[in-house]
C-alpha cells in the first residue's frame, strides 16, 4: 500500500508544472514600475523645488549676515538673524513634511504595483497552465522554471 502511494505520488508529481517568479526583478524592471517612478517625481518636483529655492534664500541670507553683520546696527542685525533662524524653522518642517508625504506615496503606487504584478502572475499562470508558482524564499531555481521574462512582457502589454 505504502509503495502504491508513493508511486502514484510521483506521478503526480511528474505531471505538475511548477514556475519560479524573481518579483524582485519584476518590481526593478516592470514597465509600470519606471511609469510610477516618474509620476511621483512630476508630481513632487514642485515642492522639491520649493524647498531648495528655500535653502537657497537661506544662504544668501547667511552670507549677508556674515558680509554686513559688522556694519549693521543691532537691532538689524538682529532682525536679520531672528529671520534666519524662522526660515530654518520652516525648512525643517517643509522638509519632514516632503518627506513624509513622498513615503506615504511611495507606498501607495508600491502596493498598486504589487497588485498589479500578482494579478499578471496569476493570469500568466492559468493561461500556461501551470499548477503552482513560487516567489520569495526559493533557493535555487533552474532557467528552465523562471517564467520571470514572461511574465515582464504580459506587463509590457
Amino acid at each position: 500500500m505504502v509503495a502504491a502511494c508513493g508511486f502514484y505520488s510521483a506521478g503526480v508529481m511528474a505531471e505538475m508544472k511548477i514556475g519560479f517568479v524573481d518579483t524582485a526583478r519584476l518590481m526593478e524592471a516592470a514597465p509600470q514600475v519606471k511609469a510610477a517612478q516618474s509620476k511621483i517625481e512630476s508630481e513632487f518636483a514642485p515642492r522639491e523645488k520649493e524647498l531648495v529655492d528655500l535653502q537657497r534664500e537661506i544662504r544668501t541670507m547667511d552670507e549677508r549676515l556674515a558680509r554686513d553683520g559688522t556694519v549693521m546696527s543691532e537691532s538689524e542685525k538682529g532682525k536679520l538673524e531672528r529671520d534666519i533662524l524662522s526660515k530654518r524653522r520652516d525648512l525643517k518642517r517643509s522638509q519632514e513634511e516632503f518627506r513624509d508625504d513622498l513615503n506615504i506615496r511611495r507606498n501607495e503606487v508600491l502596493a498598486a504595483l504589487q497588485r498589479d504584478v500578482f494579478e499578471a502572475v496569476t493570469a500568466f499562470a492559468k493561461e500556461q497552465n501551470y499548477d503552482l508558482i513560487l516567489s520569495q524564499g526559493v533557493v535555487y531555481s533552474s532557467e528552465q522554471i523562471d517564467i520571470t521574462d514572461g511574465i515582464l512582457k504580459k506587463l509590457a502589454d
